[in-house]
């Protein structure tokens, strides 16, 4: 083993040093045991990661320190991306139903006589951008959903299901780099301790004053770490609390204190400023008119205030802490931070508003620290998301956003390279991807943070103060942001284009040779991204309506991309009934559904031709004139002798009964004559672009990523023939050939 990696960055961060499984175990040797994936911290990301395992049949477990799941405050906003991906998932339905949905925010500025008044009304949500607008809901209510769709696929996809074990502490963590470039091995050990309720129970401060509100310090940046080192030594006095864990990967999830990044030896990168701010969760009592809108209110003198409506007649109020000063050291004093400052201060910057309330269900305060992770993994075997490598004020609603969108893109090229789908260089991508993500997210909330906590401009002479115009663009323009859309990868194994990778990459120096690797020349790239305008290479495929072939029922695109690990191709066969256009859409299939094609030879033998890559079809015929099994190759909906065809892969660009036109080809800028050829990532971000005509440009990006065996292979090894038997009143006679991926 590295000594690099085990002296101090493993296993001194506690003091405690793991000698062949027996220190601190008063003789009796800990139980051992391996495991694909280790996830430690059970928030939002840790879920989020939990997610993928148990969709795409990954054995994982799932630690966490604290011995509940939270019951209230904590992160609550939703952006739109995030409500897409709950889609995918199987339960945004549940989160749509319950939450809050923003629509409007008011802009509260002072006067020329310093009283508040509304300055300005704009949407919430950037119109036409998503099918789901922003929304806000308790974070423990997404965990709860989380839990229950985990253990769904989980039972489905394994043999155990994947359940969050609470109470564990990690003790040490070691990296044996000997191992880290074998697929089979487990080059990570981890080092578990059991703790007692007690131990597991994190201490609380005084309640509120008006209702016994949960305290959220615990959590708040404003109070030191947690003593992990008193709580190890306490259970190591309990025979049987100890447990080595050996893993082929580990994502620490387990926020801004990780202990799995302090174990790592990598830090945060940035900075504290002087901002204190106050949360508390409330059913008030006022006459503010715009309380159930989301407000942006600043005070002539008194600070600033944001209003976030809630489920349940719950409002939140973040506000500006004008008396609670950071010492010395930067930090500000915990102890003079009580809910009866917090709200005190709120009655200043809404008066001459009256507000009271009886009820609050949480409270915390924070200071604002914008910092960044310096890397995001070691090896690519231990993994850092969330807030373990992303800091930043809660205010623009990222936080848990941008942590679970995390392990959204992580979780899936895990679970593939386990499967033996995807090369294991695709996990570099990760960093390149979502590290310029955090830096992007930190830069705005720099200068978001800056213009909501200070004071507004007196007069034009003013130069201290806050021009109110400016912050009204500032907010307009984090509304795209924060919506999750602006996302854009860069070139790389998994995304075919070109672009500088100062711009797309995250800036350091490994993601710098991934992206000038991976990039193609500006000019073949514009030619492939003009065949499809509206669908942009490194962006998430955006939803418009589609009616299905098969029984004219209209549907979202996006409903159809459910998160399974499959990649998917998406055939645009433009005007399919043109007898020149027919004959591409066959050429194309017929070379899709050759032996030696990439889909066959990825197709394991005994698994269906979908269930690597799926295929789905938009024409833009009239579906009245057209037929399913006439007019498409069989490989666009497949057989199954069991199930017969396939009825949920062909869709038309058409008008439906009930639910209007959704102009797909328009929209998505492709020619409704010539169509064009889509690939999709599992995640849904659009990985390439081409032409029908392309096949083999592009069954290189697929041979660029995943585990192809040889075309030599593919002829001489467990070929599996299926004879699909006469259907509907003519004979098909299709042969089905696959073979199980093997390792290069």
């Amino acid at each position: 083993m590295s000594a690099a990696t085990t002296n101090g960055r493993a296993n001194g961060i506690n003091g405690i040093k793991y000698t062949n499984g027996t220190n601190g175990t008063n003789g009796v040797k800990p139980k051992e045991s391996k495991v694909d994936v280790l996830i430690v911290g059970a928030g939002p990301a840790g879920l989020m990661a939990a997610a993928w395992m148990a969709h795409c049949g990954i054995s994982a477990r799932i630690v966490e320190k604290r011995n509940t799941k939270i019951f209230t405050g904590q992160a609550d906003g939703l952006n739109s991306r995030t409500i897409e991906i709950f889609d995918s998932l199987g339960f945004s339905d549940r989160v749509w139903k319950e939450s809050n949905h923003m629509q409007e925010i008011c802009m509260w500025n002072p006067n020329a006589e310093g009283v508040i008044h509304r300055s300005d009304r704009i949407p919430d949500t950037v119109v036409g951008i998503s099918r789901y607008q922003q929304c806000v809901l308790n974070q423990s209510r997404i965990e709860r959903w989380f839990i229950d769709n985990i253990k769904k696929y989980s039972s489905q996809n394994n043999n155990n299901a994947i359940s969050v074990e609470r109470g564990i502490l990690p003790e040490s963590l070691v990296i044996d780099e000997s191992n880290v470039e074998d697929d089979e091995a487990y080059p990570v050990t981890v080092a578990l301790r059991t703790l007692t309720e007690e131990e597991a129970t994190p201490v609380q401060a005084a309640t509120a004053s008006k209702s016994a509100a949960s305290d959220g310090l615990f959590r708040s940046n404003l109070v030191q770490d947690d003593d992990e080192a008193d709580l190890l030594r306490k259970s190591q006095s309990r025979p049987g609390t100890k447990e080595i864990v050996h893993a082929k990967y580990v994502i620490g999830c387990d926020g801004a204190r990780s202990w799995t990044r302090r174990a790592l030896g990598l830090e945060l990168e940035g900075e504290a400023t002087d901002y204190i701010w106050g949360v508390m969760d409330i059913i008030p009592i006022t006459d503010f008119p715009d309380i159930r809108h989301r407000c942006a209110v600043h005070s002539a003198e008194n600070g600033s205030l944001m209003v976030i409506p809630r489920e349940n007649r719950l409002v939140r109020l973040y506000i500006q802490l004008k008396e609670v000063v950071p010492d010395a050291s930067g930090r500000a004093d915990r102890s003079k931070i009580t809910p009866d400052l917090i709200f005190r201060a709120a009655q200043k910057i809404l008066a001459p508003y009256k507000l009271d309330y009886e009820y609050c269900d949480w409270w915390t305060a924070y200071q604002i620290g914008q910092r960044v992770g310096n890397s995001y993994d070691v090896h690519n075997r231990v993994f850092l998301a969330g807030d373990a490598v992303h800091t930043h004020s809660p205010k623009a609603g990222q936080g848990m956003n941008v942590s679970m969108q995390d392990t959204f893109n992580l979780g899936w090229k895990v679970a593939l390279v386990l499967k033996g789908i995807c090369k294991r260089e695709i996990l570099a991508t990760y960093q390149s991807e979502r590290r310029r993500i955090a830096q992007d997210l930190i830069e705005f909330d720099h200068k978001f943070s800056r213009l909501f906590s200070g004071r507004p401009a007196k007069d034009l002479m003013d130069a201290e103060g806050i021009d109110m115009e400016e912050f009204k663009r500032a907010f307009m323009r984090g509304n795209m942001f924060a919506s999750g859309m602006q996302v854009d990868y860069g070139p790389s194994d998994l995304v075919v284009k070109s672009g500088n990778w100062r711009e797309l990459g995250d800036r350091s120096e490994k993601s710098a040779k991934l992206l000038t690797k991976a990039k193609i020349a500006d000019d073949k790239f514009a030619k492939k991204q003009a065949l499809a305008t509206g669908i942009p290479v490194g962006k998430r495929l955006a939803s418009v309506k589609v009616v299905s072939q098969a029984d004219a029922r209209p549907w979202h695109l996006q409903e159809r991309l459910k998160s399974d690990g499959r990649f998917r191709i998406v055939l645009f066969a433009g005007k399919i009934l043109s007898p020149q256009q027919k004959a591409r859409v066959d050429r194309f299939c017929a070379k899709l559904d050759a032996p030696e094609s990439f889909l066959r030879r990825i197709t394991p033998a005994d698994k269906a031709i979908d269930s690597v890559i799926d295929i789905l079809t938009i024409h833009a015929s009239p579906r009245k004139d057209t037929e399913l099994l006439r007019d498409f190759p069989d490989i666009l909906h497949p057989f199954d002798q069991h199930l017969g065809w396939d009825y949920t892969k062909v869709y038309a660009d058409d008008v439906s009964y009930h639910e209007g036109f959704g102009n797909a080809y328009k929209n998505y800028g492709v020619d409704k004559e010539k169509g064009c050829v889509v690939v999709l990532r599992p995640d849904h971000y659009v990985a390439w672009v081409g032409d029908i005509d392309d096949f083999e440009d592009m069954e290189s990006y697929f041979e660029g990523c995943m585990r192809l065996p040889a075309v030599s292979a593919a002829q001489d090894v467990g070929i599996v023939v299926e004879t699909v038997s006469s259907v509907t009143n003519k004979a098909v006679g299709q042969v089905r050939v696959s073979v199980s991926p093997v390792s290069e």
